[in-house]
């Protein structure tokens, strides 16, 4: 069957803000609760593109969270996902039924999480620890840490009590602080209230100078020069040139020998991730995280109809079009600080020139907007093409980093 529906992810955050699993869902249309059809093709679809034959589960550590009904507990597409990162969400009344209680209590004997939403889970009993690995708590109203607090006091050690609506930093804190993981939806784009940020760390200069260099493909004895200026991003470099995913076979000892086997352009896609994450303002782990699959996504979605050598400048729009909040200046003044191509200043200032629609539909994606099926459509991208992209940005960022 021909997909219609775009994949969209809202982050999953523990209490120390790091993001430890996604819900996948399809983007919903005027109201239509998805079909029980549908949520079967999304666990064959995530199975088929995020659990790799020889390399295992892409998403490392994460956990998945995927909607589900009865009749989905013992078809064939869930044996093909990691049971220990897989978490099956399903109202508590499904539960009622005697057969689907069995099925779920079969899972979860063999691993498989079981989130319970949705109604009232007395009728389980002490059976509740060996049904269900989560329990979703839906806050309403104002008062989050109250009722916080109240689904705490009945916390289960062997049930995680996971949090939504969190649309506030003050609520992810209560829930935080009595140990509760939380959906975060879009918060995890808004800055955190506190002290105000005083513009870049030494680390981030020296990183900004760097990447000047590389720009201009300045000579390598040059960039070593200002490089042996910081111990620690010299070591970085080393380990990162030495790591087993570089694979170069004998360790690298030298500066120079490193600059020149990574080349002009990894090493300013390495210095572009290690400027998102050397920052020093107290942002949360999942923003970083964000522009990192946000810069990958918008690479993937461009290299159809751009050329190859563009995939650079899209990744840079990507990855900084959230610096701003990364570092807590205005954007413009993170542009004065870098020169960057005329073209990726415009897609990060309005969206605009030819990379500005990839970083405007990478955005959506993240964002469960209504503009996703549009966007995609202006650039004549199908609906499988981006959600393919979508879960190789995911992986991706899983198995890449500055460090």
């Amino acid at each position: 069957m021909h997909e219609r529906n775009f994949l969209v992810r809202e982050p999953l955050l523990d209490p120390k803000q790091r993001v430890i699993g996604y819900e996948l869902s399809w983007q919903q249309h005027d109201d239509k609760a998805t079909t029980d059809e549908e949520l079967e093709r999304l666990i064959g679809f995530v199975a088929e593109n995020l659990n790799h034959a020889d390399q295992g589960w892409l998403l490392k550590d994460k956990i998945l969270f995927l909607e589900a009904v009865p009749d989905m507990l013992s078809r064939d597409a869930l044996f093909d996902m990691p049971p220990e990162r897989t978490v099956l969400s399903l109202k508590a009344a499904d539960l009622a039924d005697a057969d689907v209680l069995a099925a779920v209590q079969g899972l979860r004997a063999g691993g498989v999480g079981i989130s319970i939403r949705d109604g009232d889970l007395k009728h389980l009993g002490n059976q509740l620890g060996i049904s269900a690995s989560h329990i979703e708590v839906r806050f309403t109203g104002a008062d989050v840490g109250a009722q916080a607090r109240t689904y705490a006091a009945a916390k289960q050690s062997a049930v995680q009590m996971v949090g939504r609506p969190v649309s506030s930093w003050a609520d992810f804190d209560a829930c935080a602080a009595l140990g509760l993981c939380a959906f975060v939806g879009k918060l995890h784009l808004t800055p955190r209230p506190g002290p105000p940020v005083k513009g870049m760390n030494p680390a981030q200069t020296i990183i900004l100078q760097l990447m000047q260099m590389v720009q201009k493909n300045e000579d390598i004895p040059k960039i070593e020069a200002l490089l042996k200026r910081d111990p620690a991003l010299s070591y970085k470099l080393l380990r990162f040139i030495n790591s087993a995913g570089f694979g170069v076979g004998r360790e690298i000892q030298s500066l120079r020998q490193a600059i020149s086997m990574l080349g002009y352009s990894s090493m300013y896609r390495w210095l572009t991730l290690l400027l998102a994450t050397a920052s020093s303002s107290g942002y949360s782990p999942v923003l970083m995280e964000t522009a990192v699959v946000r810069g990958r996504l918008t690479e993937l979605l461009g290299m159809k109809a751009l050329e190859r050598g563009e995939g650079e400048h899209l990744f840079v729009a990507g990855m900084f079009s959230l610096l701003d909040r990364l570092l807590g200046l205005p954007m413009q003044e993170v542009l004065d600080t870098i020169q960057l191509p005329e073209q990726v200043t415009a897609a990060l200032l309005d969206r605009g020139g030819p990379y500005g629609p990839y970083l405007a539909l990478a955005e959506a994606c993240e964002l469960n907007s209504d503009l996703v099926a549009s966007l995609a459509a202006g650039l004549g991208l199908e609906p499988v093409e981006v959600n393919k992209a979508h879960l190789s940005a995911l992986a991706w960022a899983q198995n890449v980093g500055p460090e």
